[in-house]
């Protein structure tokens, strides 16, 4: 299993944190701007409900402890995921473990837990369900323009940080996060302007992460271009493109990362037009394990510094010129040519 390690995760983690020490700072009656309109905060909150299924990394990469957080998937402990682990620690003296809140929204839930912020970026609830928890504490929403799913980890980390009163600890926690994909463009800078996917099989479908999806900009963060015919597809819910199983060619790029589970490599192995792709052939795909893919899916400051740090030798192996090399994930999966 990929650990945490001090490379990466904790400079991400420790930058949030590296003002804990000093007192929230905001200006009484904050106004923020958002999709649904706006909020204004009177003063600094304290209880914060994380209605976001993945702003809850946020909330503790900035050194808070939310009341509540959504599970969004899989089984991890109190719905922290691996990644998150050690900002959970690092705030757990601040009160119990967040509740857990699983399945739609229930307002009368969430008004129980008398939050004074609740956060419901990346939550993708309806304007009336919205509407009716303003009727108990300003629920901060993604900025006006952008989808519910679709805020990059670094405006999401802004905007929570301005509602906290910790613009200092999401800036630093922001620029340790970048640090982490600048170094590894300066000790891969062939890496730059070379086209990548990222693609899933699923269910019988096929398809690619389009750049504004967190796994697409995964890949950008790291230098990576996408191809121009998955660019030109059309999008579907926002964030990716399905392929034709008669066509798989949009993915032949320079680095084919295939963002799946264990139970889907027999999906990814059984595609008969796969074979044809030079990706294939050339050994240049890379296969998630469940954790990583998770980790990509969140696209959260505390989760891509943890991708990265799994995922980077896997790209080494498949962009290194050499098709005799073996990808090591895509030996252990059985999918190498």
């Amino acid at each position: 299993m990929t650990t945490f390690s001090s490379r990466f995760g904790r400079r991400a983690l420790l930058g949030g944190l590296a003002a804990a020490a000093t007192s929230p700072a905001r200006a009484a009656g904050t106004r923020i701007d958002d999709a649904f309109g706006g909020i204004v905060l009177k003063d600094v909150p304290r209880r914060v409900v994380s209605l976001g299924y993945t702003t809850h990394d946020t909330l503790l990469a900035l050194g808070v402890l939310p009341v509540a957080v959504r599970q969004w998937f899989g089984d991890a402990p109190g719905a922290i995921w691996p990644w998150a682990q050690p900002a959970l620690q690092a705030v757990a003296a601040q009160g119990p473990a967040p509740v857990v809140l699983t399945g739609d929204v229930s307002v009368e839930r969430v008004a129980a837990l008398q939050p004074d912020l609740i956060i419901g970026i990346a939550s993708g609830i309806p304007p009336e369900i919205h509407a009716t928890l303003s009727k108990f504490a300003p629920v901060l929403m993604e900025a006006r323009g952008q989808t519910s799913f679709g805020t990059p980890w670094d405006s999401v980390a802004r905007r929570i940080g301005l509602a906290l009163g910790r613009s200092a600890e999401a800036e630093a926690a922001i620029a340790a996060t970048r640090k982490n994909f600048a170094e590894a463009q300066a000790r891969h800078p062939g890496w730059a302007g070379r086209r990548a996917v990222a693609a899933y099989a699923f269910g019988g479908e096929t398809g690619a992460f389009i750049r504004s999806d967190t796994r697409g900009r995964f890949l950008a963060e790291l230098g990576f271009v996408e191809p121009e015919a998955v660019a030109r597809r059309p999008v579907s819910y926002g964030f990716y493109a399905r392929l034709s199983p008669e066509d798989l060619s949009p993915l032949d790029a320079d680095l084919l990362l295939w963002v799946i589970a264990t139970e889907q490599v027999p999906e990814v192995a059984a595609l008969p037009l796969r074979r044809l792709l030079r990706a294939h052939r050339e050994g240049r795909e890379v296969v998630t394990t469940a954790l990583v893919s998770a980790a990509l899916s969140f696209g959260s400051i505390l989760s891509l510094p943890f991708a990265l740090e799994a995922l980077e030798p896997e790209l080494v192996a498949a962009l290194d010129g050499n098709p005799a090399t073996v990808v090591p994930s895509a030996r252990e999966t059985g999918i190498a040519p």
